[in-house]
């Protein structure tokens, strides 16, 4: 059976996923919101898995999973603080986009510091603001107290609220009906997802590069990249709000 064999390892898979998206650059390509809801899903006793697929209370699922977080984002922002604008001095890919640097830099830009809370929630804007932050010097221990507030109000959040939504009847009856069905759903649509992801983004760089555009981003463009400090202290009534 599929549960029996996923376990533990689904989880250390999901937790791994929910660190990559905010501790490396790669990670925008992740779906992790739904993932997350899914997750609080699977943790639902059921006839075929007693004590949900992962073997653990929802407790401990949504507790690792918002640790994996913390995790994620506090990596992020080392790799940006001993990385510097160098980070971002690279050709656009499949794997980066100057586009999402400057997308975060706007939330930042219109909500200062809270970003790292708000990026969350955000595709995108969650893998960058780390590397962001730690580029532009953030206030360490400013930065990891928005980092927590933010993996416990989306890591343990999120992965309480699709274990909630178990409740309903009609998805309850579903979870213990389909169970198996849903995990392979959650394996196979996070990498079709990411896949689809890559390969727009890799088509999307790859035509700017016929076209003839700048797809480089040189020292100069990755100095101007990176935010001043003084961005990090600001209250959210700076700016116009950033476009989703």
């Amino acid at each position: 059976m599929i549960i029996s064999a996923a376990g533990p390892w689904a989880l250390l898979v999901v937790c791994f996923i929910v660190f990559a998206e905010t501790g490396l650059l790669i990670g925008f390509l992740l779906p992790g919101d739904t993932l997350l809801v899914i997750s609080g899903l699977l943790s639902h006793p059921s006839p075929q898995a007693p004590h949900g697929v992962f073997g653990l209370s929802v407790w401990w699922v949504a507790l690792l999973i918002g640790v994996a977080a913390f995790i994620g984002g506090e990596v992020g922002y080392y790799i940006g603080h001993k990385g510097g604008p160098a980070i971002f001095e690279r050709k656009e890919s499949g794997l980066f986009s100057v586009k999402n640097v400057e997308r975060t830099n706007a939330f930042f830009e219109r909500f200062g510091g809270v970003t790292v809370i708000l990026a969350r929630f955000v595709p995108i804007v969650r893998t960058f603001a780390p590397v962001a932050a730690g580029v532009g010097h953030m206030n360490k221990w400013m930065y990891t107290l928005y980092n927590f507030i933010g993996a416990v109000l989306w890591g343990f959040g999120l992965t309480m609220f699709g274990y909630l939504i178990g409740f309903i009847p009609p998805v309850a009856t579903f979870v213990e009906n389909y169970i198996d069905l849903i995990l392979l759903a959650a394996v196979g649509g996070t990498a079709v997802v990411t896949l689809w992801h890559y390969l727009r983004e890799r088509s999307k760089a790859r035509k700017e590069a016929a076209a003839g555009m700048d797809v480089v981003t040189d020292h100069a463009e990755a100095e101007a990249l990176v935010l001043d400090p003084e961005v990090f202290e600001r209250g959210p009534e700076h700016g116009e709000a950033p476009k989703a």
